[in-house]
């Protein structure tokens, strides 16, 4: 039992990791291929089923655009059912946007809290999440650079791919 909440609590961990070092490999590696994720309380939009390789491509995007991030997590709470578990955790999110854009629009920076209920299954490989829930309980800052920074990621990525247009 204790090996799985560790492994489980690591898994969770990963989440945030992933994302503030983009490490996207890593990222994706913590999910099943299909996944739920539902980030209604953040952005009004029901939750929705989709391909975990869809939601990552569109991580990056986002925070690639971001100069950097810090997600926190503490205070896991694990259940475990056979080959299924549950993690709620607390979590602490800052996103910073330093491009000169922002200040156009307000500060430089905007963080969110709350907490994500994770629902895990274990598969060969070990324990993967199938389902995120956001709760969010507070934000502050500038939510508008979260927009300004899938634009910028946006161009960013495309400017990677094709170098000698973007010159």
């Amino acid at each position: 039992m204790f090996e799985d909440h560790t492994a489980i609590t690591r898994r969770v961990y990963e989440y945030a990791y992933g994302i503030d070092t983009r490490d996207w490999d890593l990222y994706r590696s913590i999910f099943v291929d299909e996944i739920e994720m539902d980030f209604s309380s953040y952005n009004g939009n029901p939750g929705a089923s989709m391909k975990a390789d869809d939601w990552v491509a569109g991580c990056r995007v986002l925070f690639t655009g971001l100069d950097a991030t810090q997600h926190s997590m503490s205070n896991p709470l694990v259940d475990i059912d056979g080959e299924r578990a549950r993690c709620r955790m607390y979590m602490q999110a800052e996103h910073f946007f330093s491009n000169q854009l922002s200040n156009q629009k307000g500060s430089s920076d905007f963080a969110i809290g709350g907490y994500y209920d994770d629902r895990l299954v274990r598969i060969t490989e070990g324990w993967q999440i199938e389902a995120v829930t956001l709760n969010v309980l507070w934000s502050r800052g500038n939510r508008h650079i979260m927009e300004l920074a899938a634009k910028l990621g946006a161009e960013r990525l495309a400017d990677a791919r094709h170098p000698a247009e973007a010159r």
